[in-house]
């Protein structure tokens, strides 16, 4: 008898000391989930959504933001723009190159005394100007220019010709069309070459097509109509200036990218000198070089990229509650098969790290659904809206990490509350 009680408490005590292994405890998890399929889901979704809309939103930030680099640097990382100042109408500003401050006789100017200055082009440029063909009403933007603009801003002919040197000293009425006005004006298979336009009323030969050049900022770059500078001047917006043609300003292609700092000096020195301005007198007129419009961007981009995705995030802490809201339920249904684990043995150490990593799982699971998500979204706009696909490792790294920090935090407190039930206390619960 003495040796039975003997042997039966020895056992009790190497029941105590058998630990559960962890892959032991990852199997119960993986079948206690599996139990409640519909539960482990609806849990999971708070994870998947945030995780996906995280990485969603920072490779769209990113496309987009690659996608308006690539379109600004074809206009030339070597180029800067000059324009006149801004006019006030009632104490409002019009914005910069609404005033009458630069003329094309500056423009020649700079081409001629700035070394570091390899070509120049002067515009002049109106926005809602309705053109009529037929029956066919539209309204877009016309752009008085010179000979050196397809050049400088990389603008190449599709079709027809671009006006020359002769059209632009008579101030010949024609125009060269952007690959959205054609399409607006003409059916397809219709004769553009040489086709009349009323412009404001007046008559305008087409003498050729550009090549798309897609959209910037997300506006299109092609519903434009261009015509001699001479004759916008004289024709729609009429000579307004005392010394020569006024124009809305400038471009300037350096010799050199490294030259675009001292094109730039030069050119304010030349038009400070130009307009008599002395200091204090601040400048009529605003420089502005690609190089900085690309660092810009890419900045307010960066920002932005980063507190929309932190918003996004937010979707995790919510999906962290729903798990510990779960898991909270889970201890108290379960708290009569936790009762009858301590009597046969586990430790609270035990039955913590099987509710830790039931929630660890959940989390886990969630993100790693989350990522593909997030990732199909990225690729499936990338597509709709014709931008680079890039998915930034930060961000899926990030967004994993956050997963599965959700799940140690969410399923902390209802773990260590499993843990700390009395057995005897627990074995008693209906």
């Amino acid at each position: 008898m003495q040796k039975s009680q003997s042997n039966s408490q020895s056992s009790k005590r190497s029941l105590h000391k058998r630990k559960v292994s962890f892959s032991q405890i990852l199997i119960m998890s993986v079948e206690t989930l599996w139990g409640n399929k519909l539960r482990t889901g609806l849990t999971m979704l708070g994870v998947i959504i945030g995780i996906s809309s995280v990485i969603a939103i920072t490779s769209i930030g990113q496309g987009v933001q690659k996608q308006t680099e690539l379109t600004i640097q074809e206009l030339g990382t070597n180029v800067m723009l000059v324009q006149a100042g801004a006019a006030r109408t009632g104490g409002i500003s019009q914005g910069d190159g609404s005033a009458s401050t630069l003329t094309w006789e500056d423009a020649k100017a700079i081409a001629k005394q700035v070394p570091a200055a390899k070509s120049v082009t002067a515009y002049l440029q109106r926005g809602a100007i309705q053109v009529v063909r037929g029956n066919i009403n539209i309204s877009t933007i016309l752009v008085g220019a010179d000979l050196n603009l397809p050049a400088i801003r990389n603008i190449q002919v599709q079709e027809g010709l671009y006006f020359n040197q002769s059209d632009l000293e008579a101030a010949k009425p024609v125009a060269f069309l952007g690959s959205t006005v054609r399409d607006k004006l003409f059916k397809s298979g219709e004769k553009v070459i040489g086709a009349d336009l009323r412009i404001r009323g007046k008559r305008y030969t087409v003498v050729g097509v550009a090549e798309s050049k897609g959209t910037m900022g997300g506006q299109s770059m092609d519903d434009v109509i261009y015509i001699p500078l001479t004759n916008m001047s004289a024709q729609i917006v009429g000579n307004n200036a005392l010394t020569g043609v006024a124009i809305n300003g400038f471009w300037v292609e350096a010799s050199d990218p490294d030259q675009l700092n001292s094109a730039q000096f030069q050119v304010t020195n030349i038009l400070r000198l130009r307009h008599r301005i002395r200091p204090p007198i601040l400048d009529d007129f605003v420089i502005t070089n690609l190089v900085d419009i690309i660092s810009t961007f890419g900045s307010v981009m960066g920002y932005l990229t980063l507190m929309v995705g932190a918003i996004a995030g937010i979707s995790l802490v919510v999906g962290g509650i729903g798990i510990a809201n779960i898991m909270l339920v889970s201890v108290m249904e379960r708290t009569r098969e936790i009762g009858i684990r301590k009597a046969v043995g586990a430790t609270g150490r035990d039955i913590l790290r099987q509710f830790l990593t039931e929630s660890i799982l959940i989390s886990t699971i969630g993100g790693v659904i989350g990522v593909g998500f997030g990732v199909g979204l990225a690729l499936v706009a990338a597509a709709i809206f014709n931008f680079p696909f890039i998915v930034p490792l930060w961000s899926v790294g990030t967004g994993f990490t956050l997963s599965l920090i959700v799940g140690i935090l969410a399923g902390g407190i209802p773990a260590r509350n499993a843990a700390k039930l009395d057995p005897i206390a627990a074995l008693h619960n209906e």
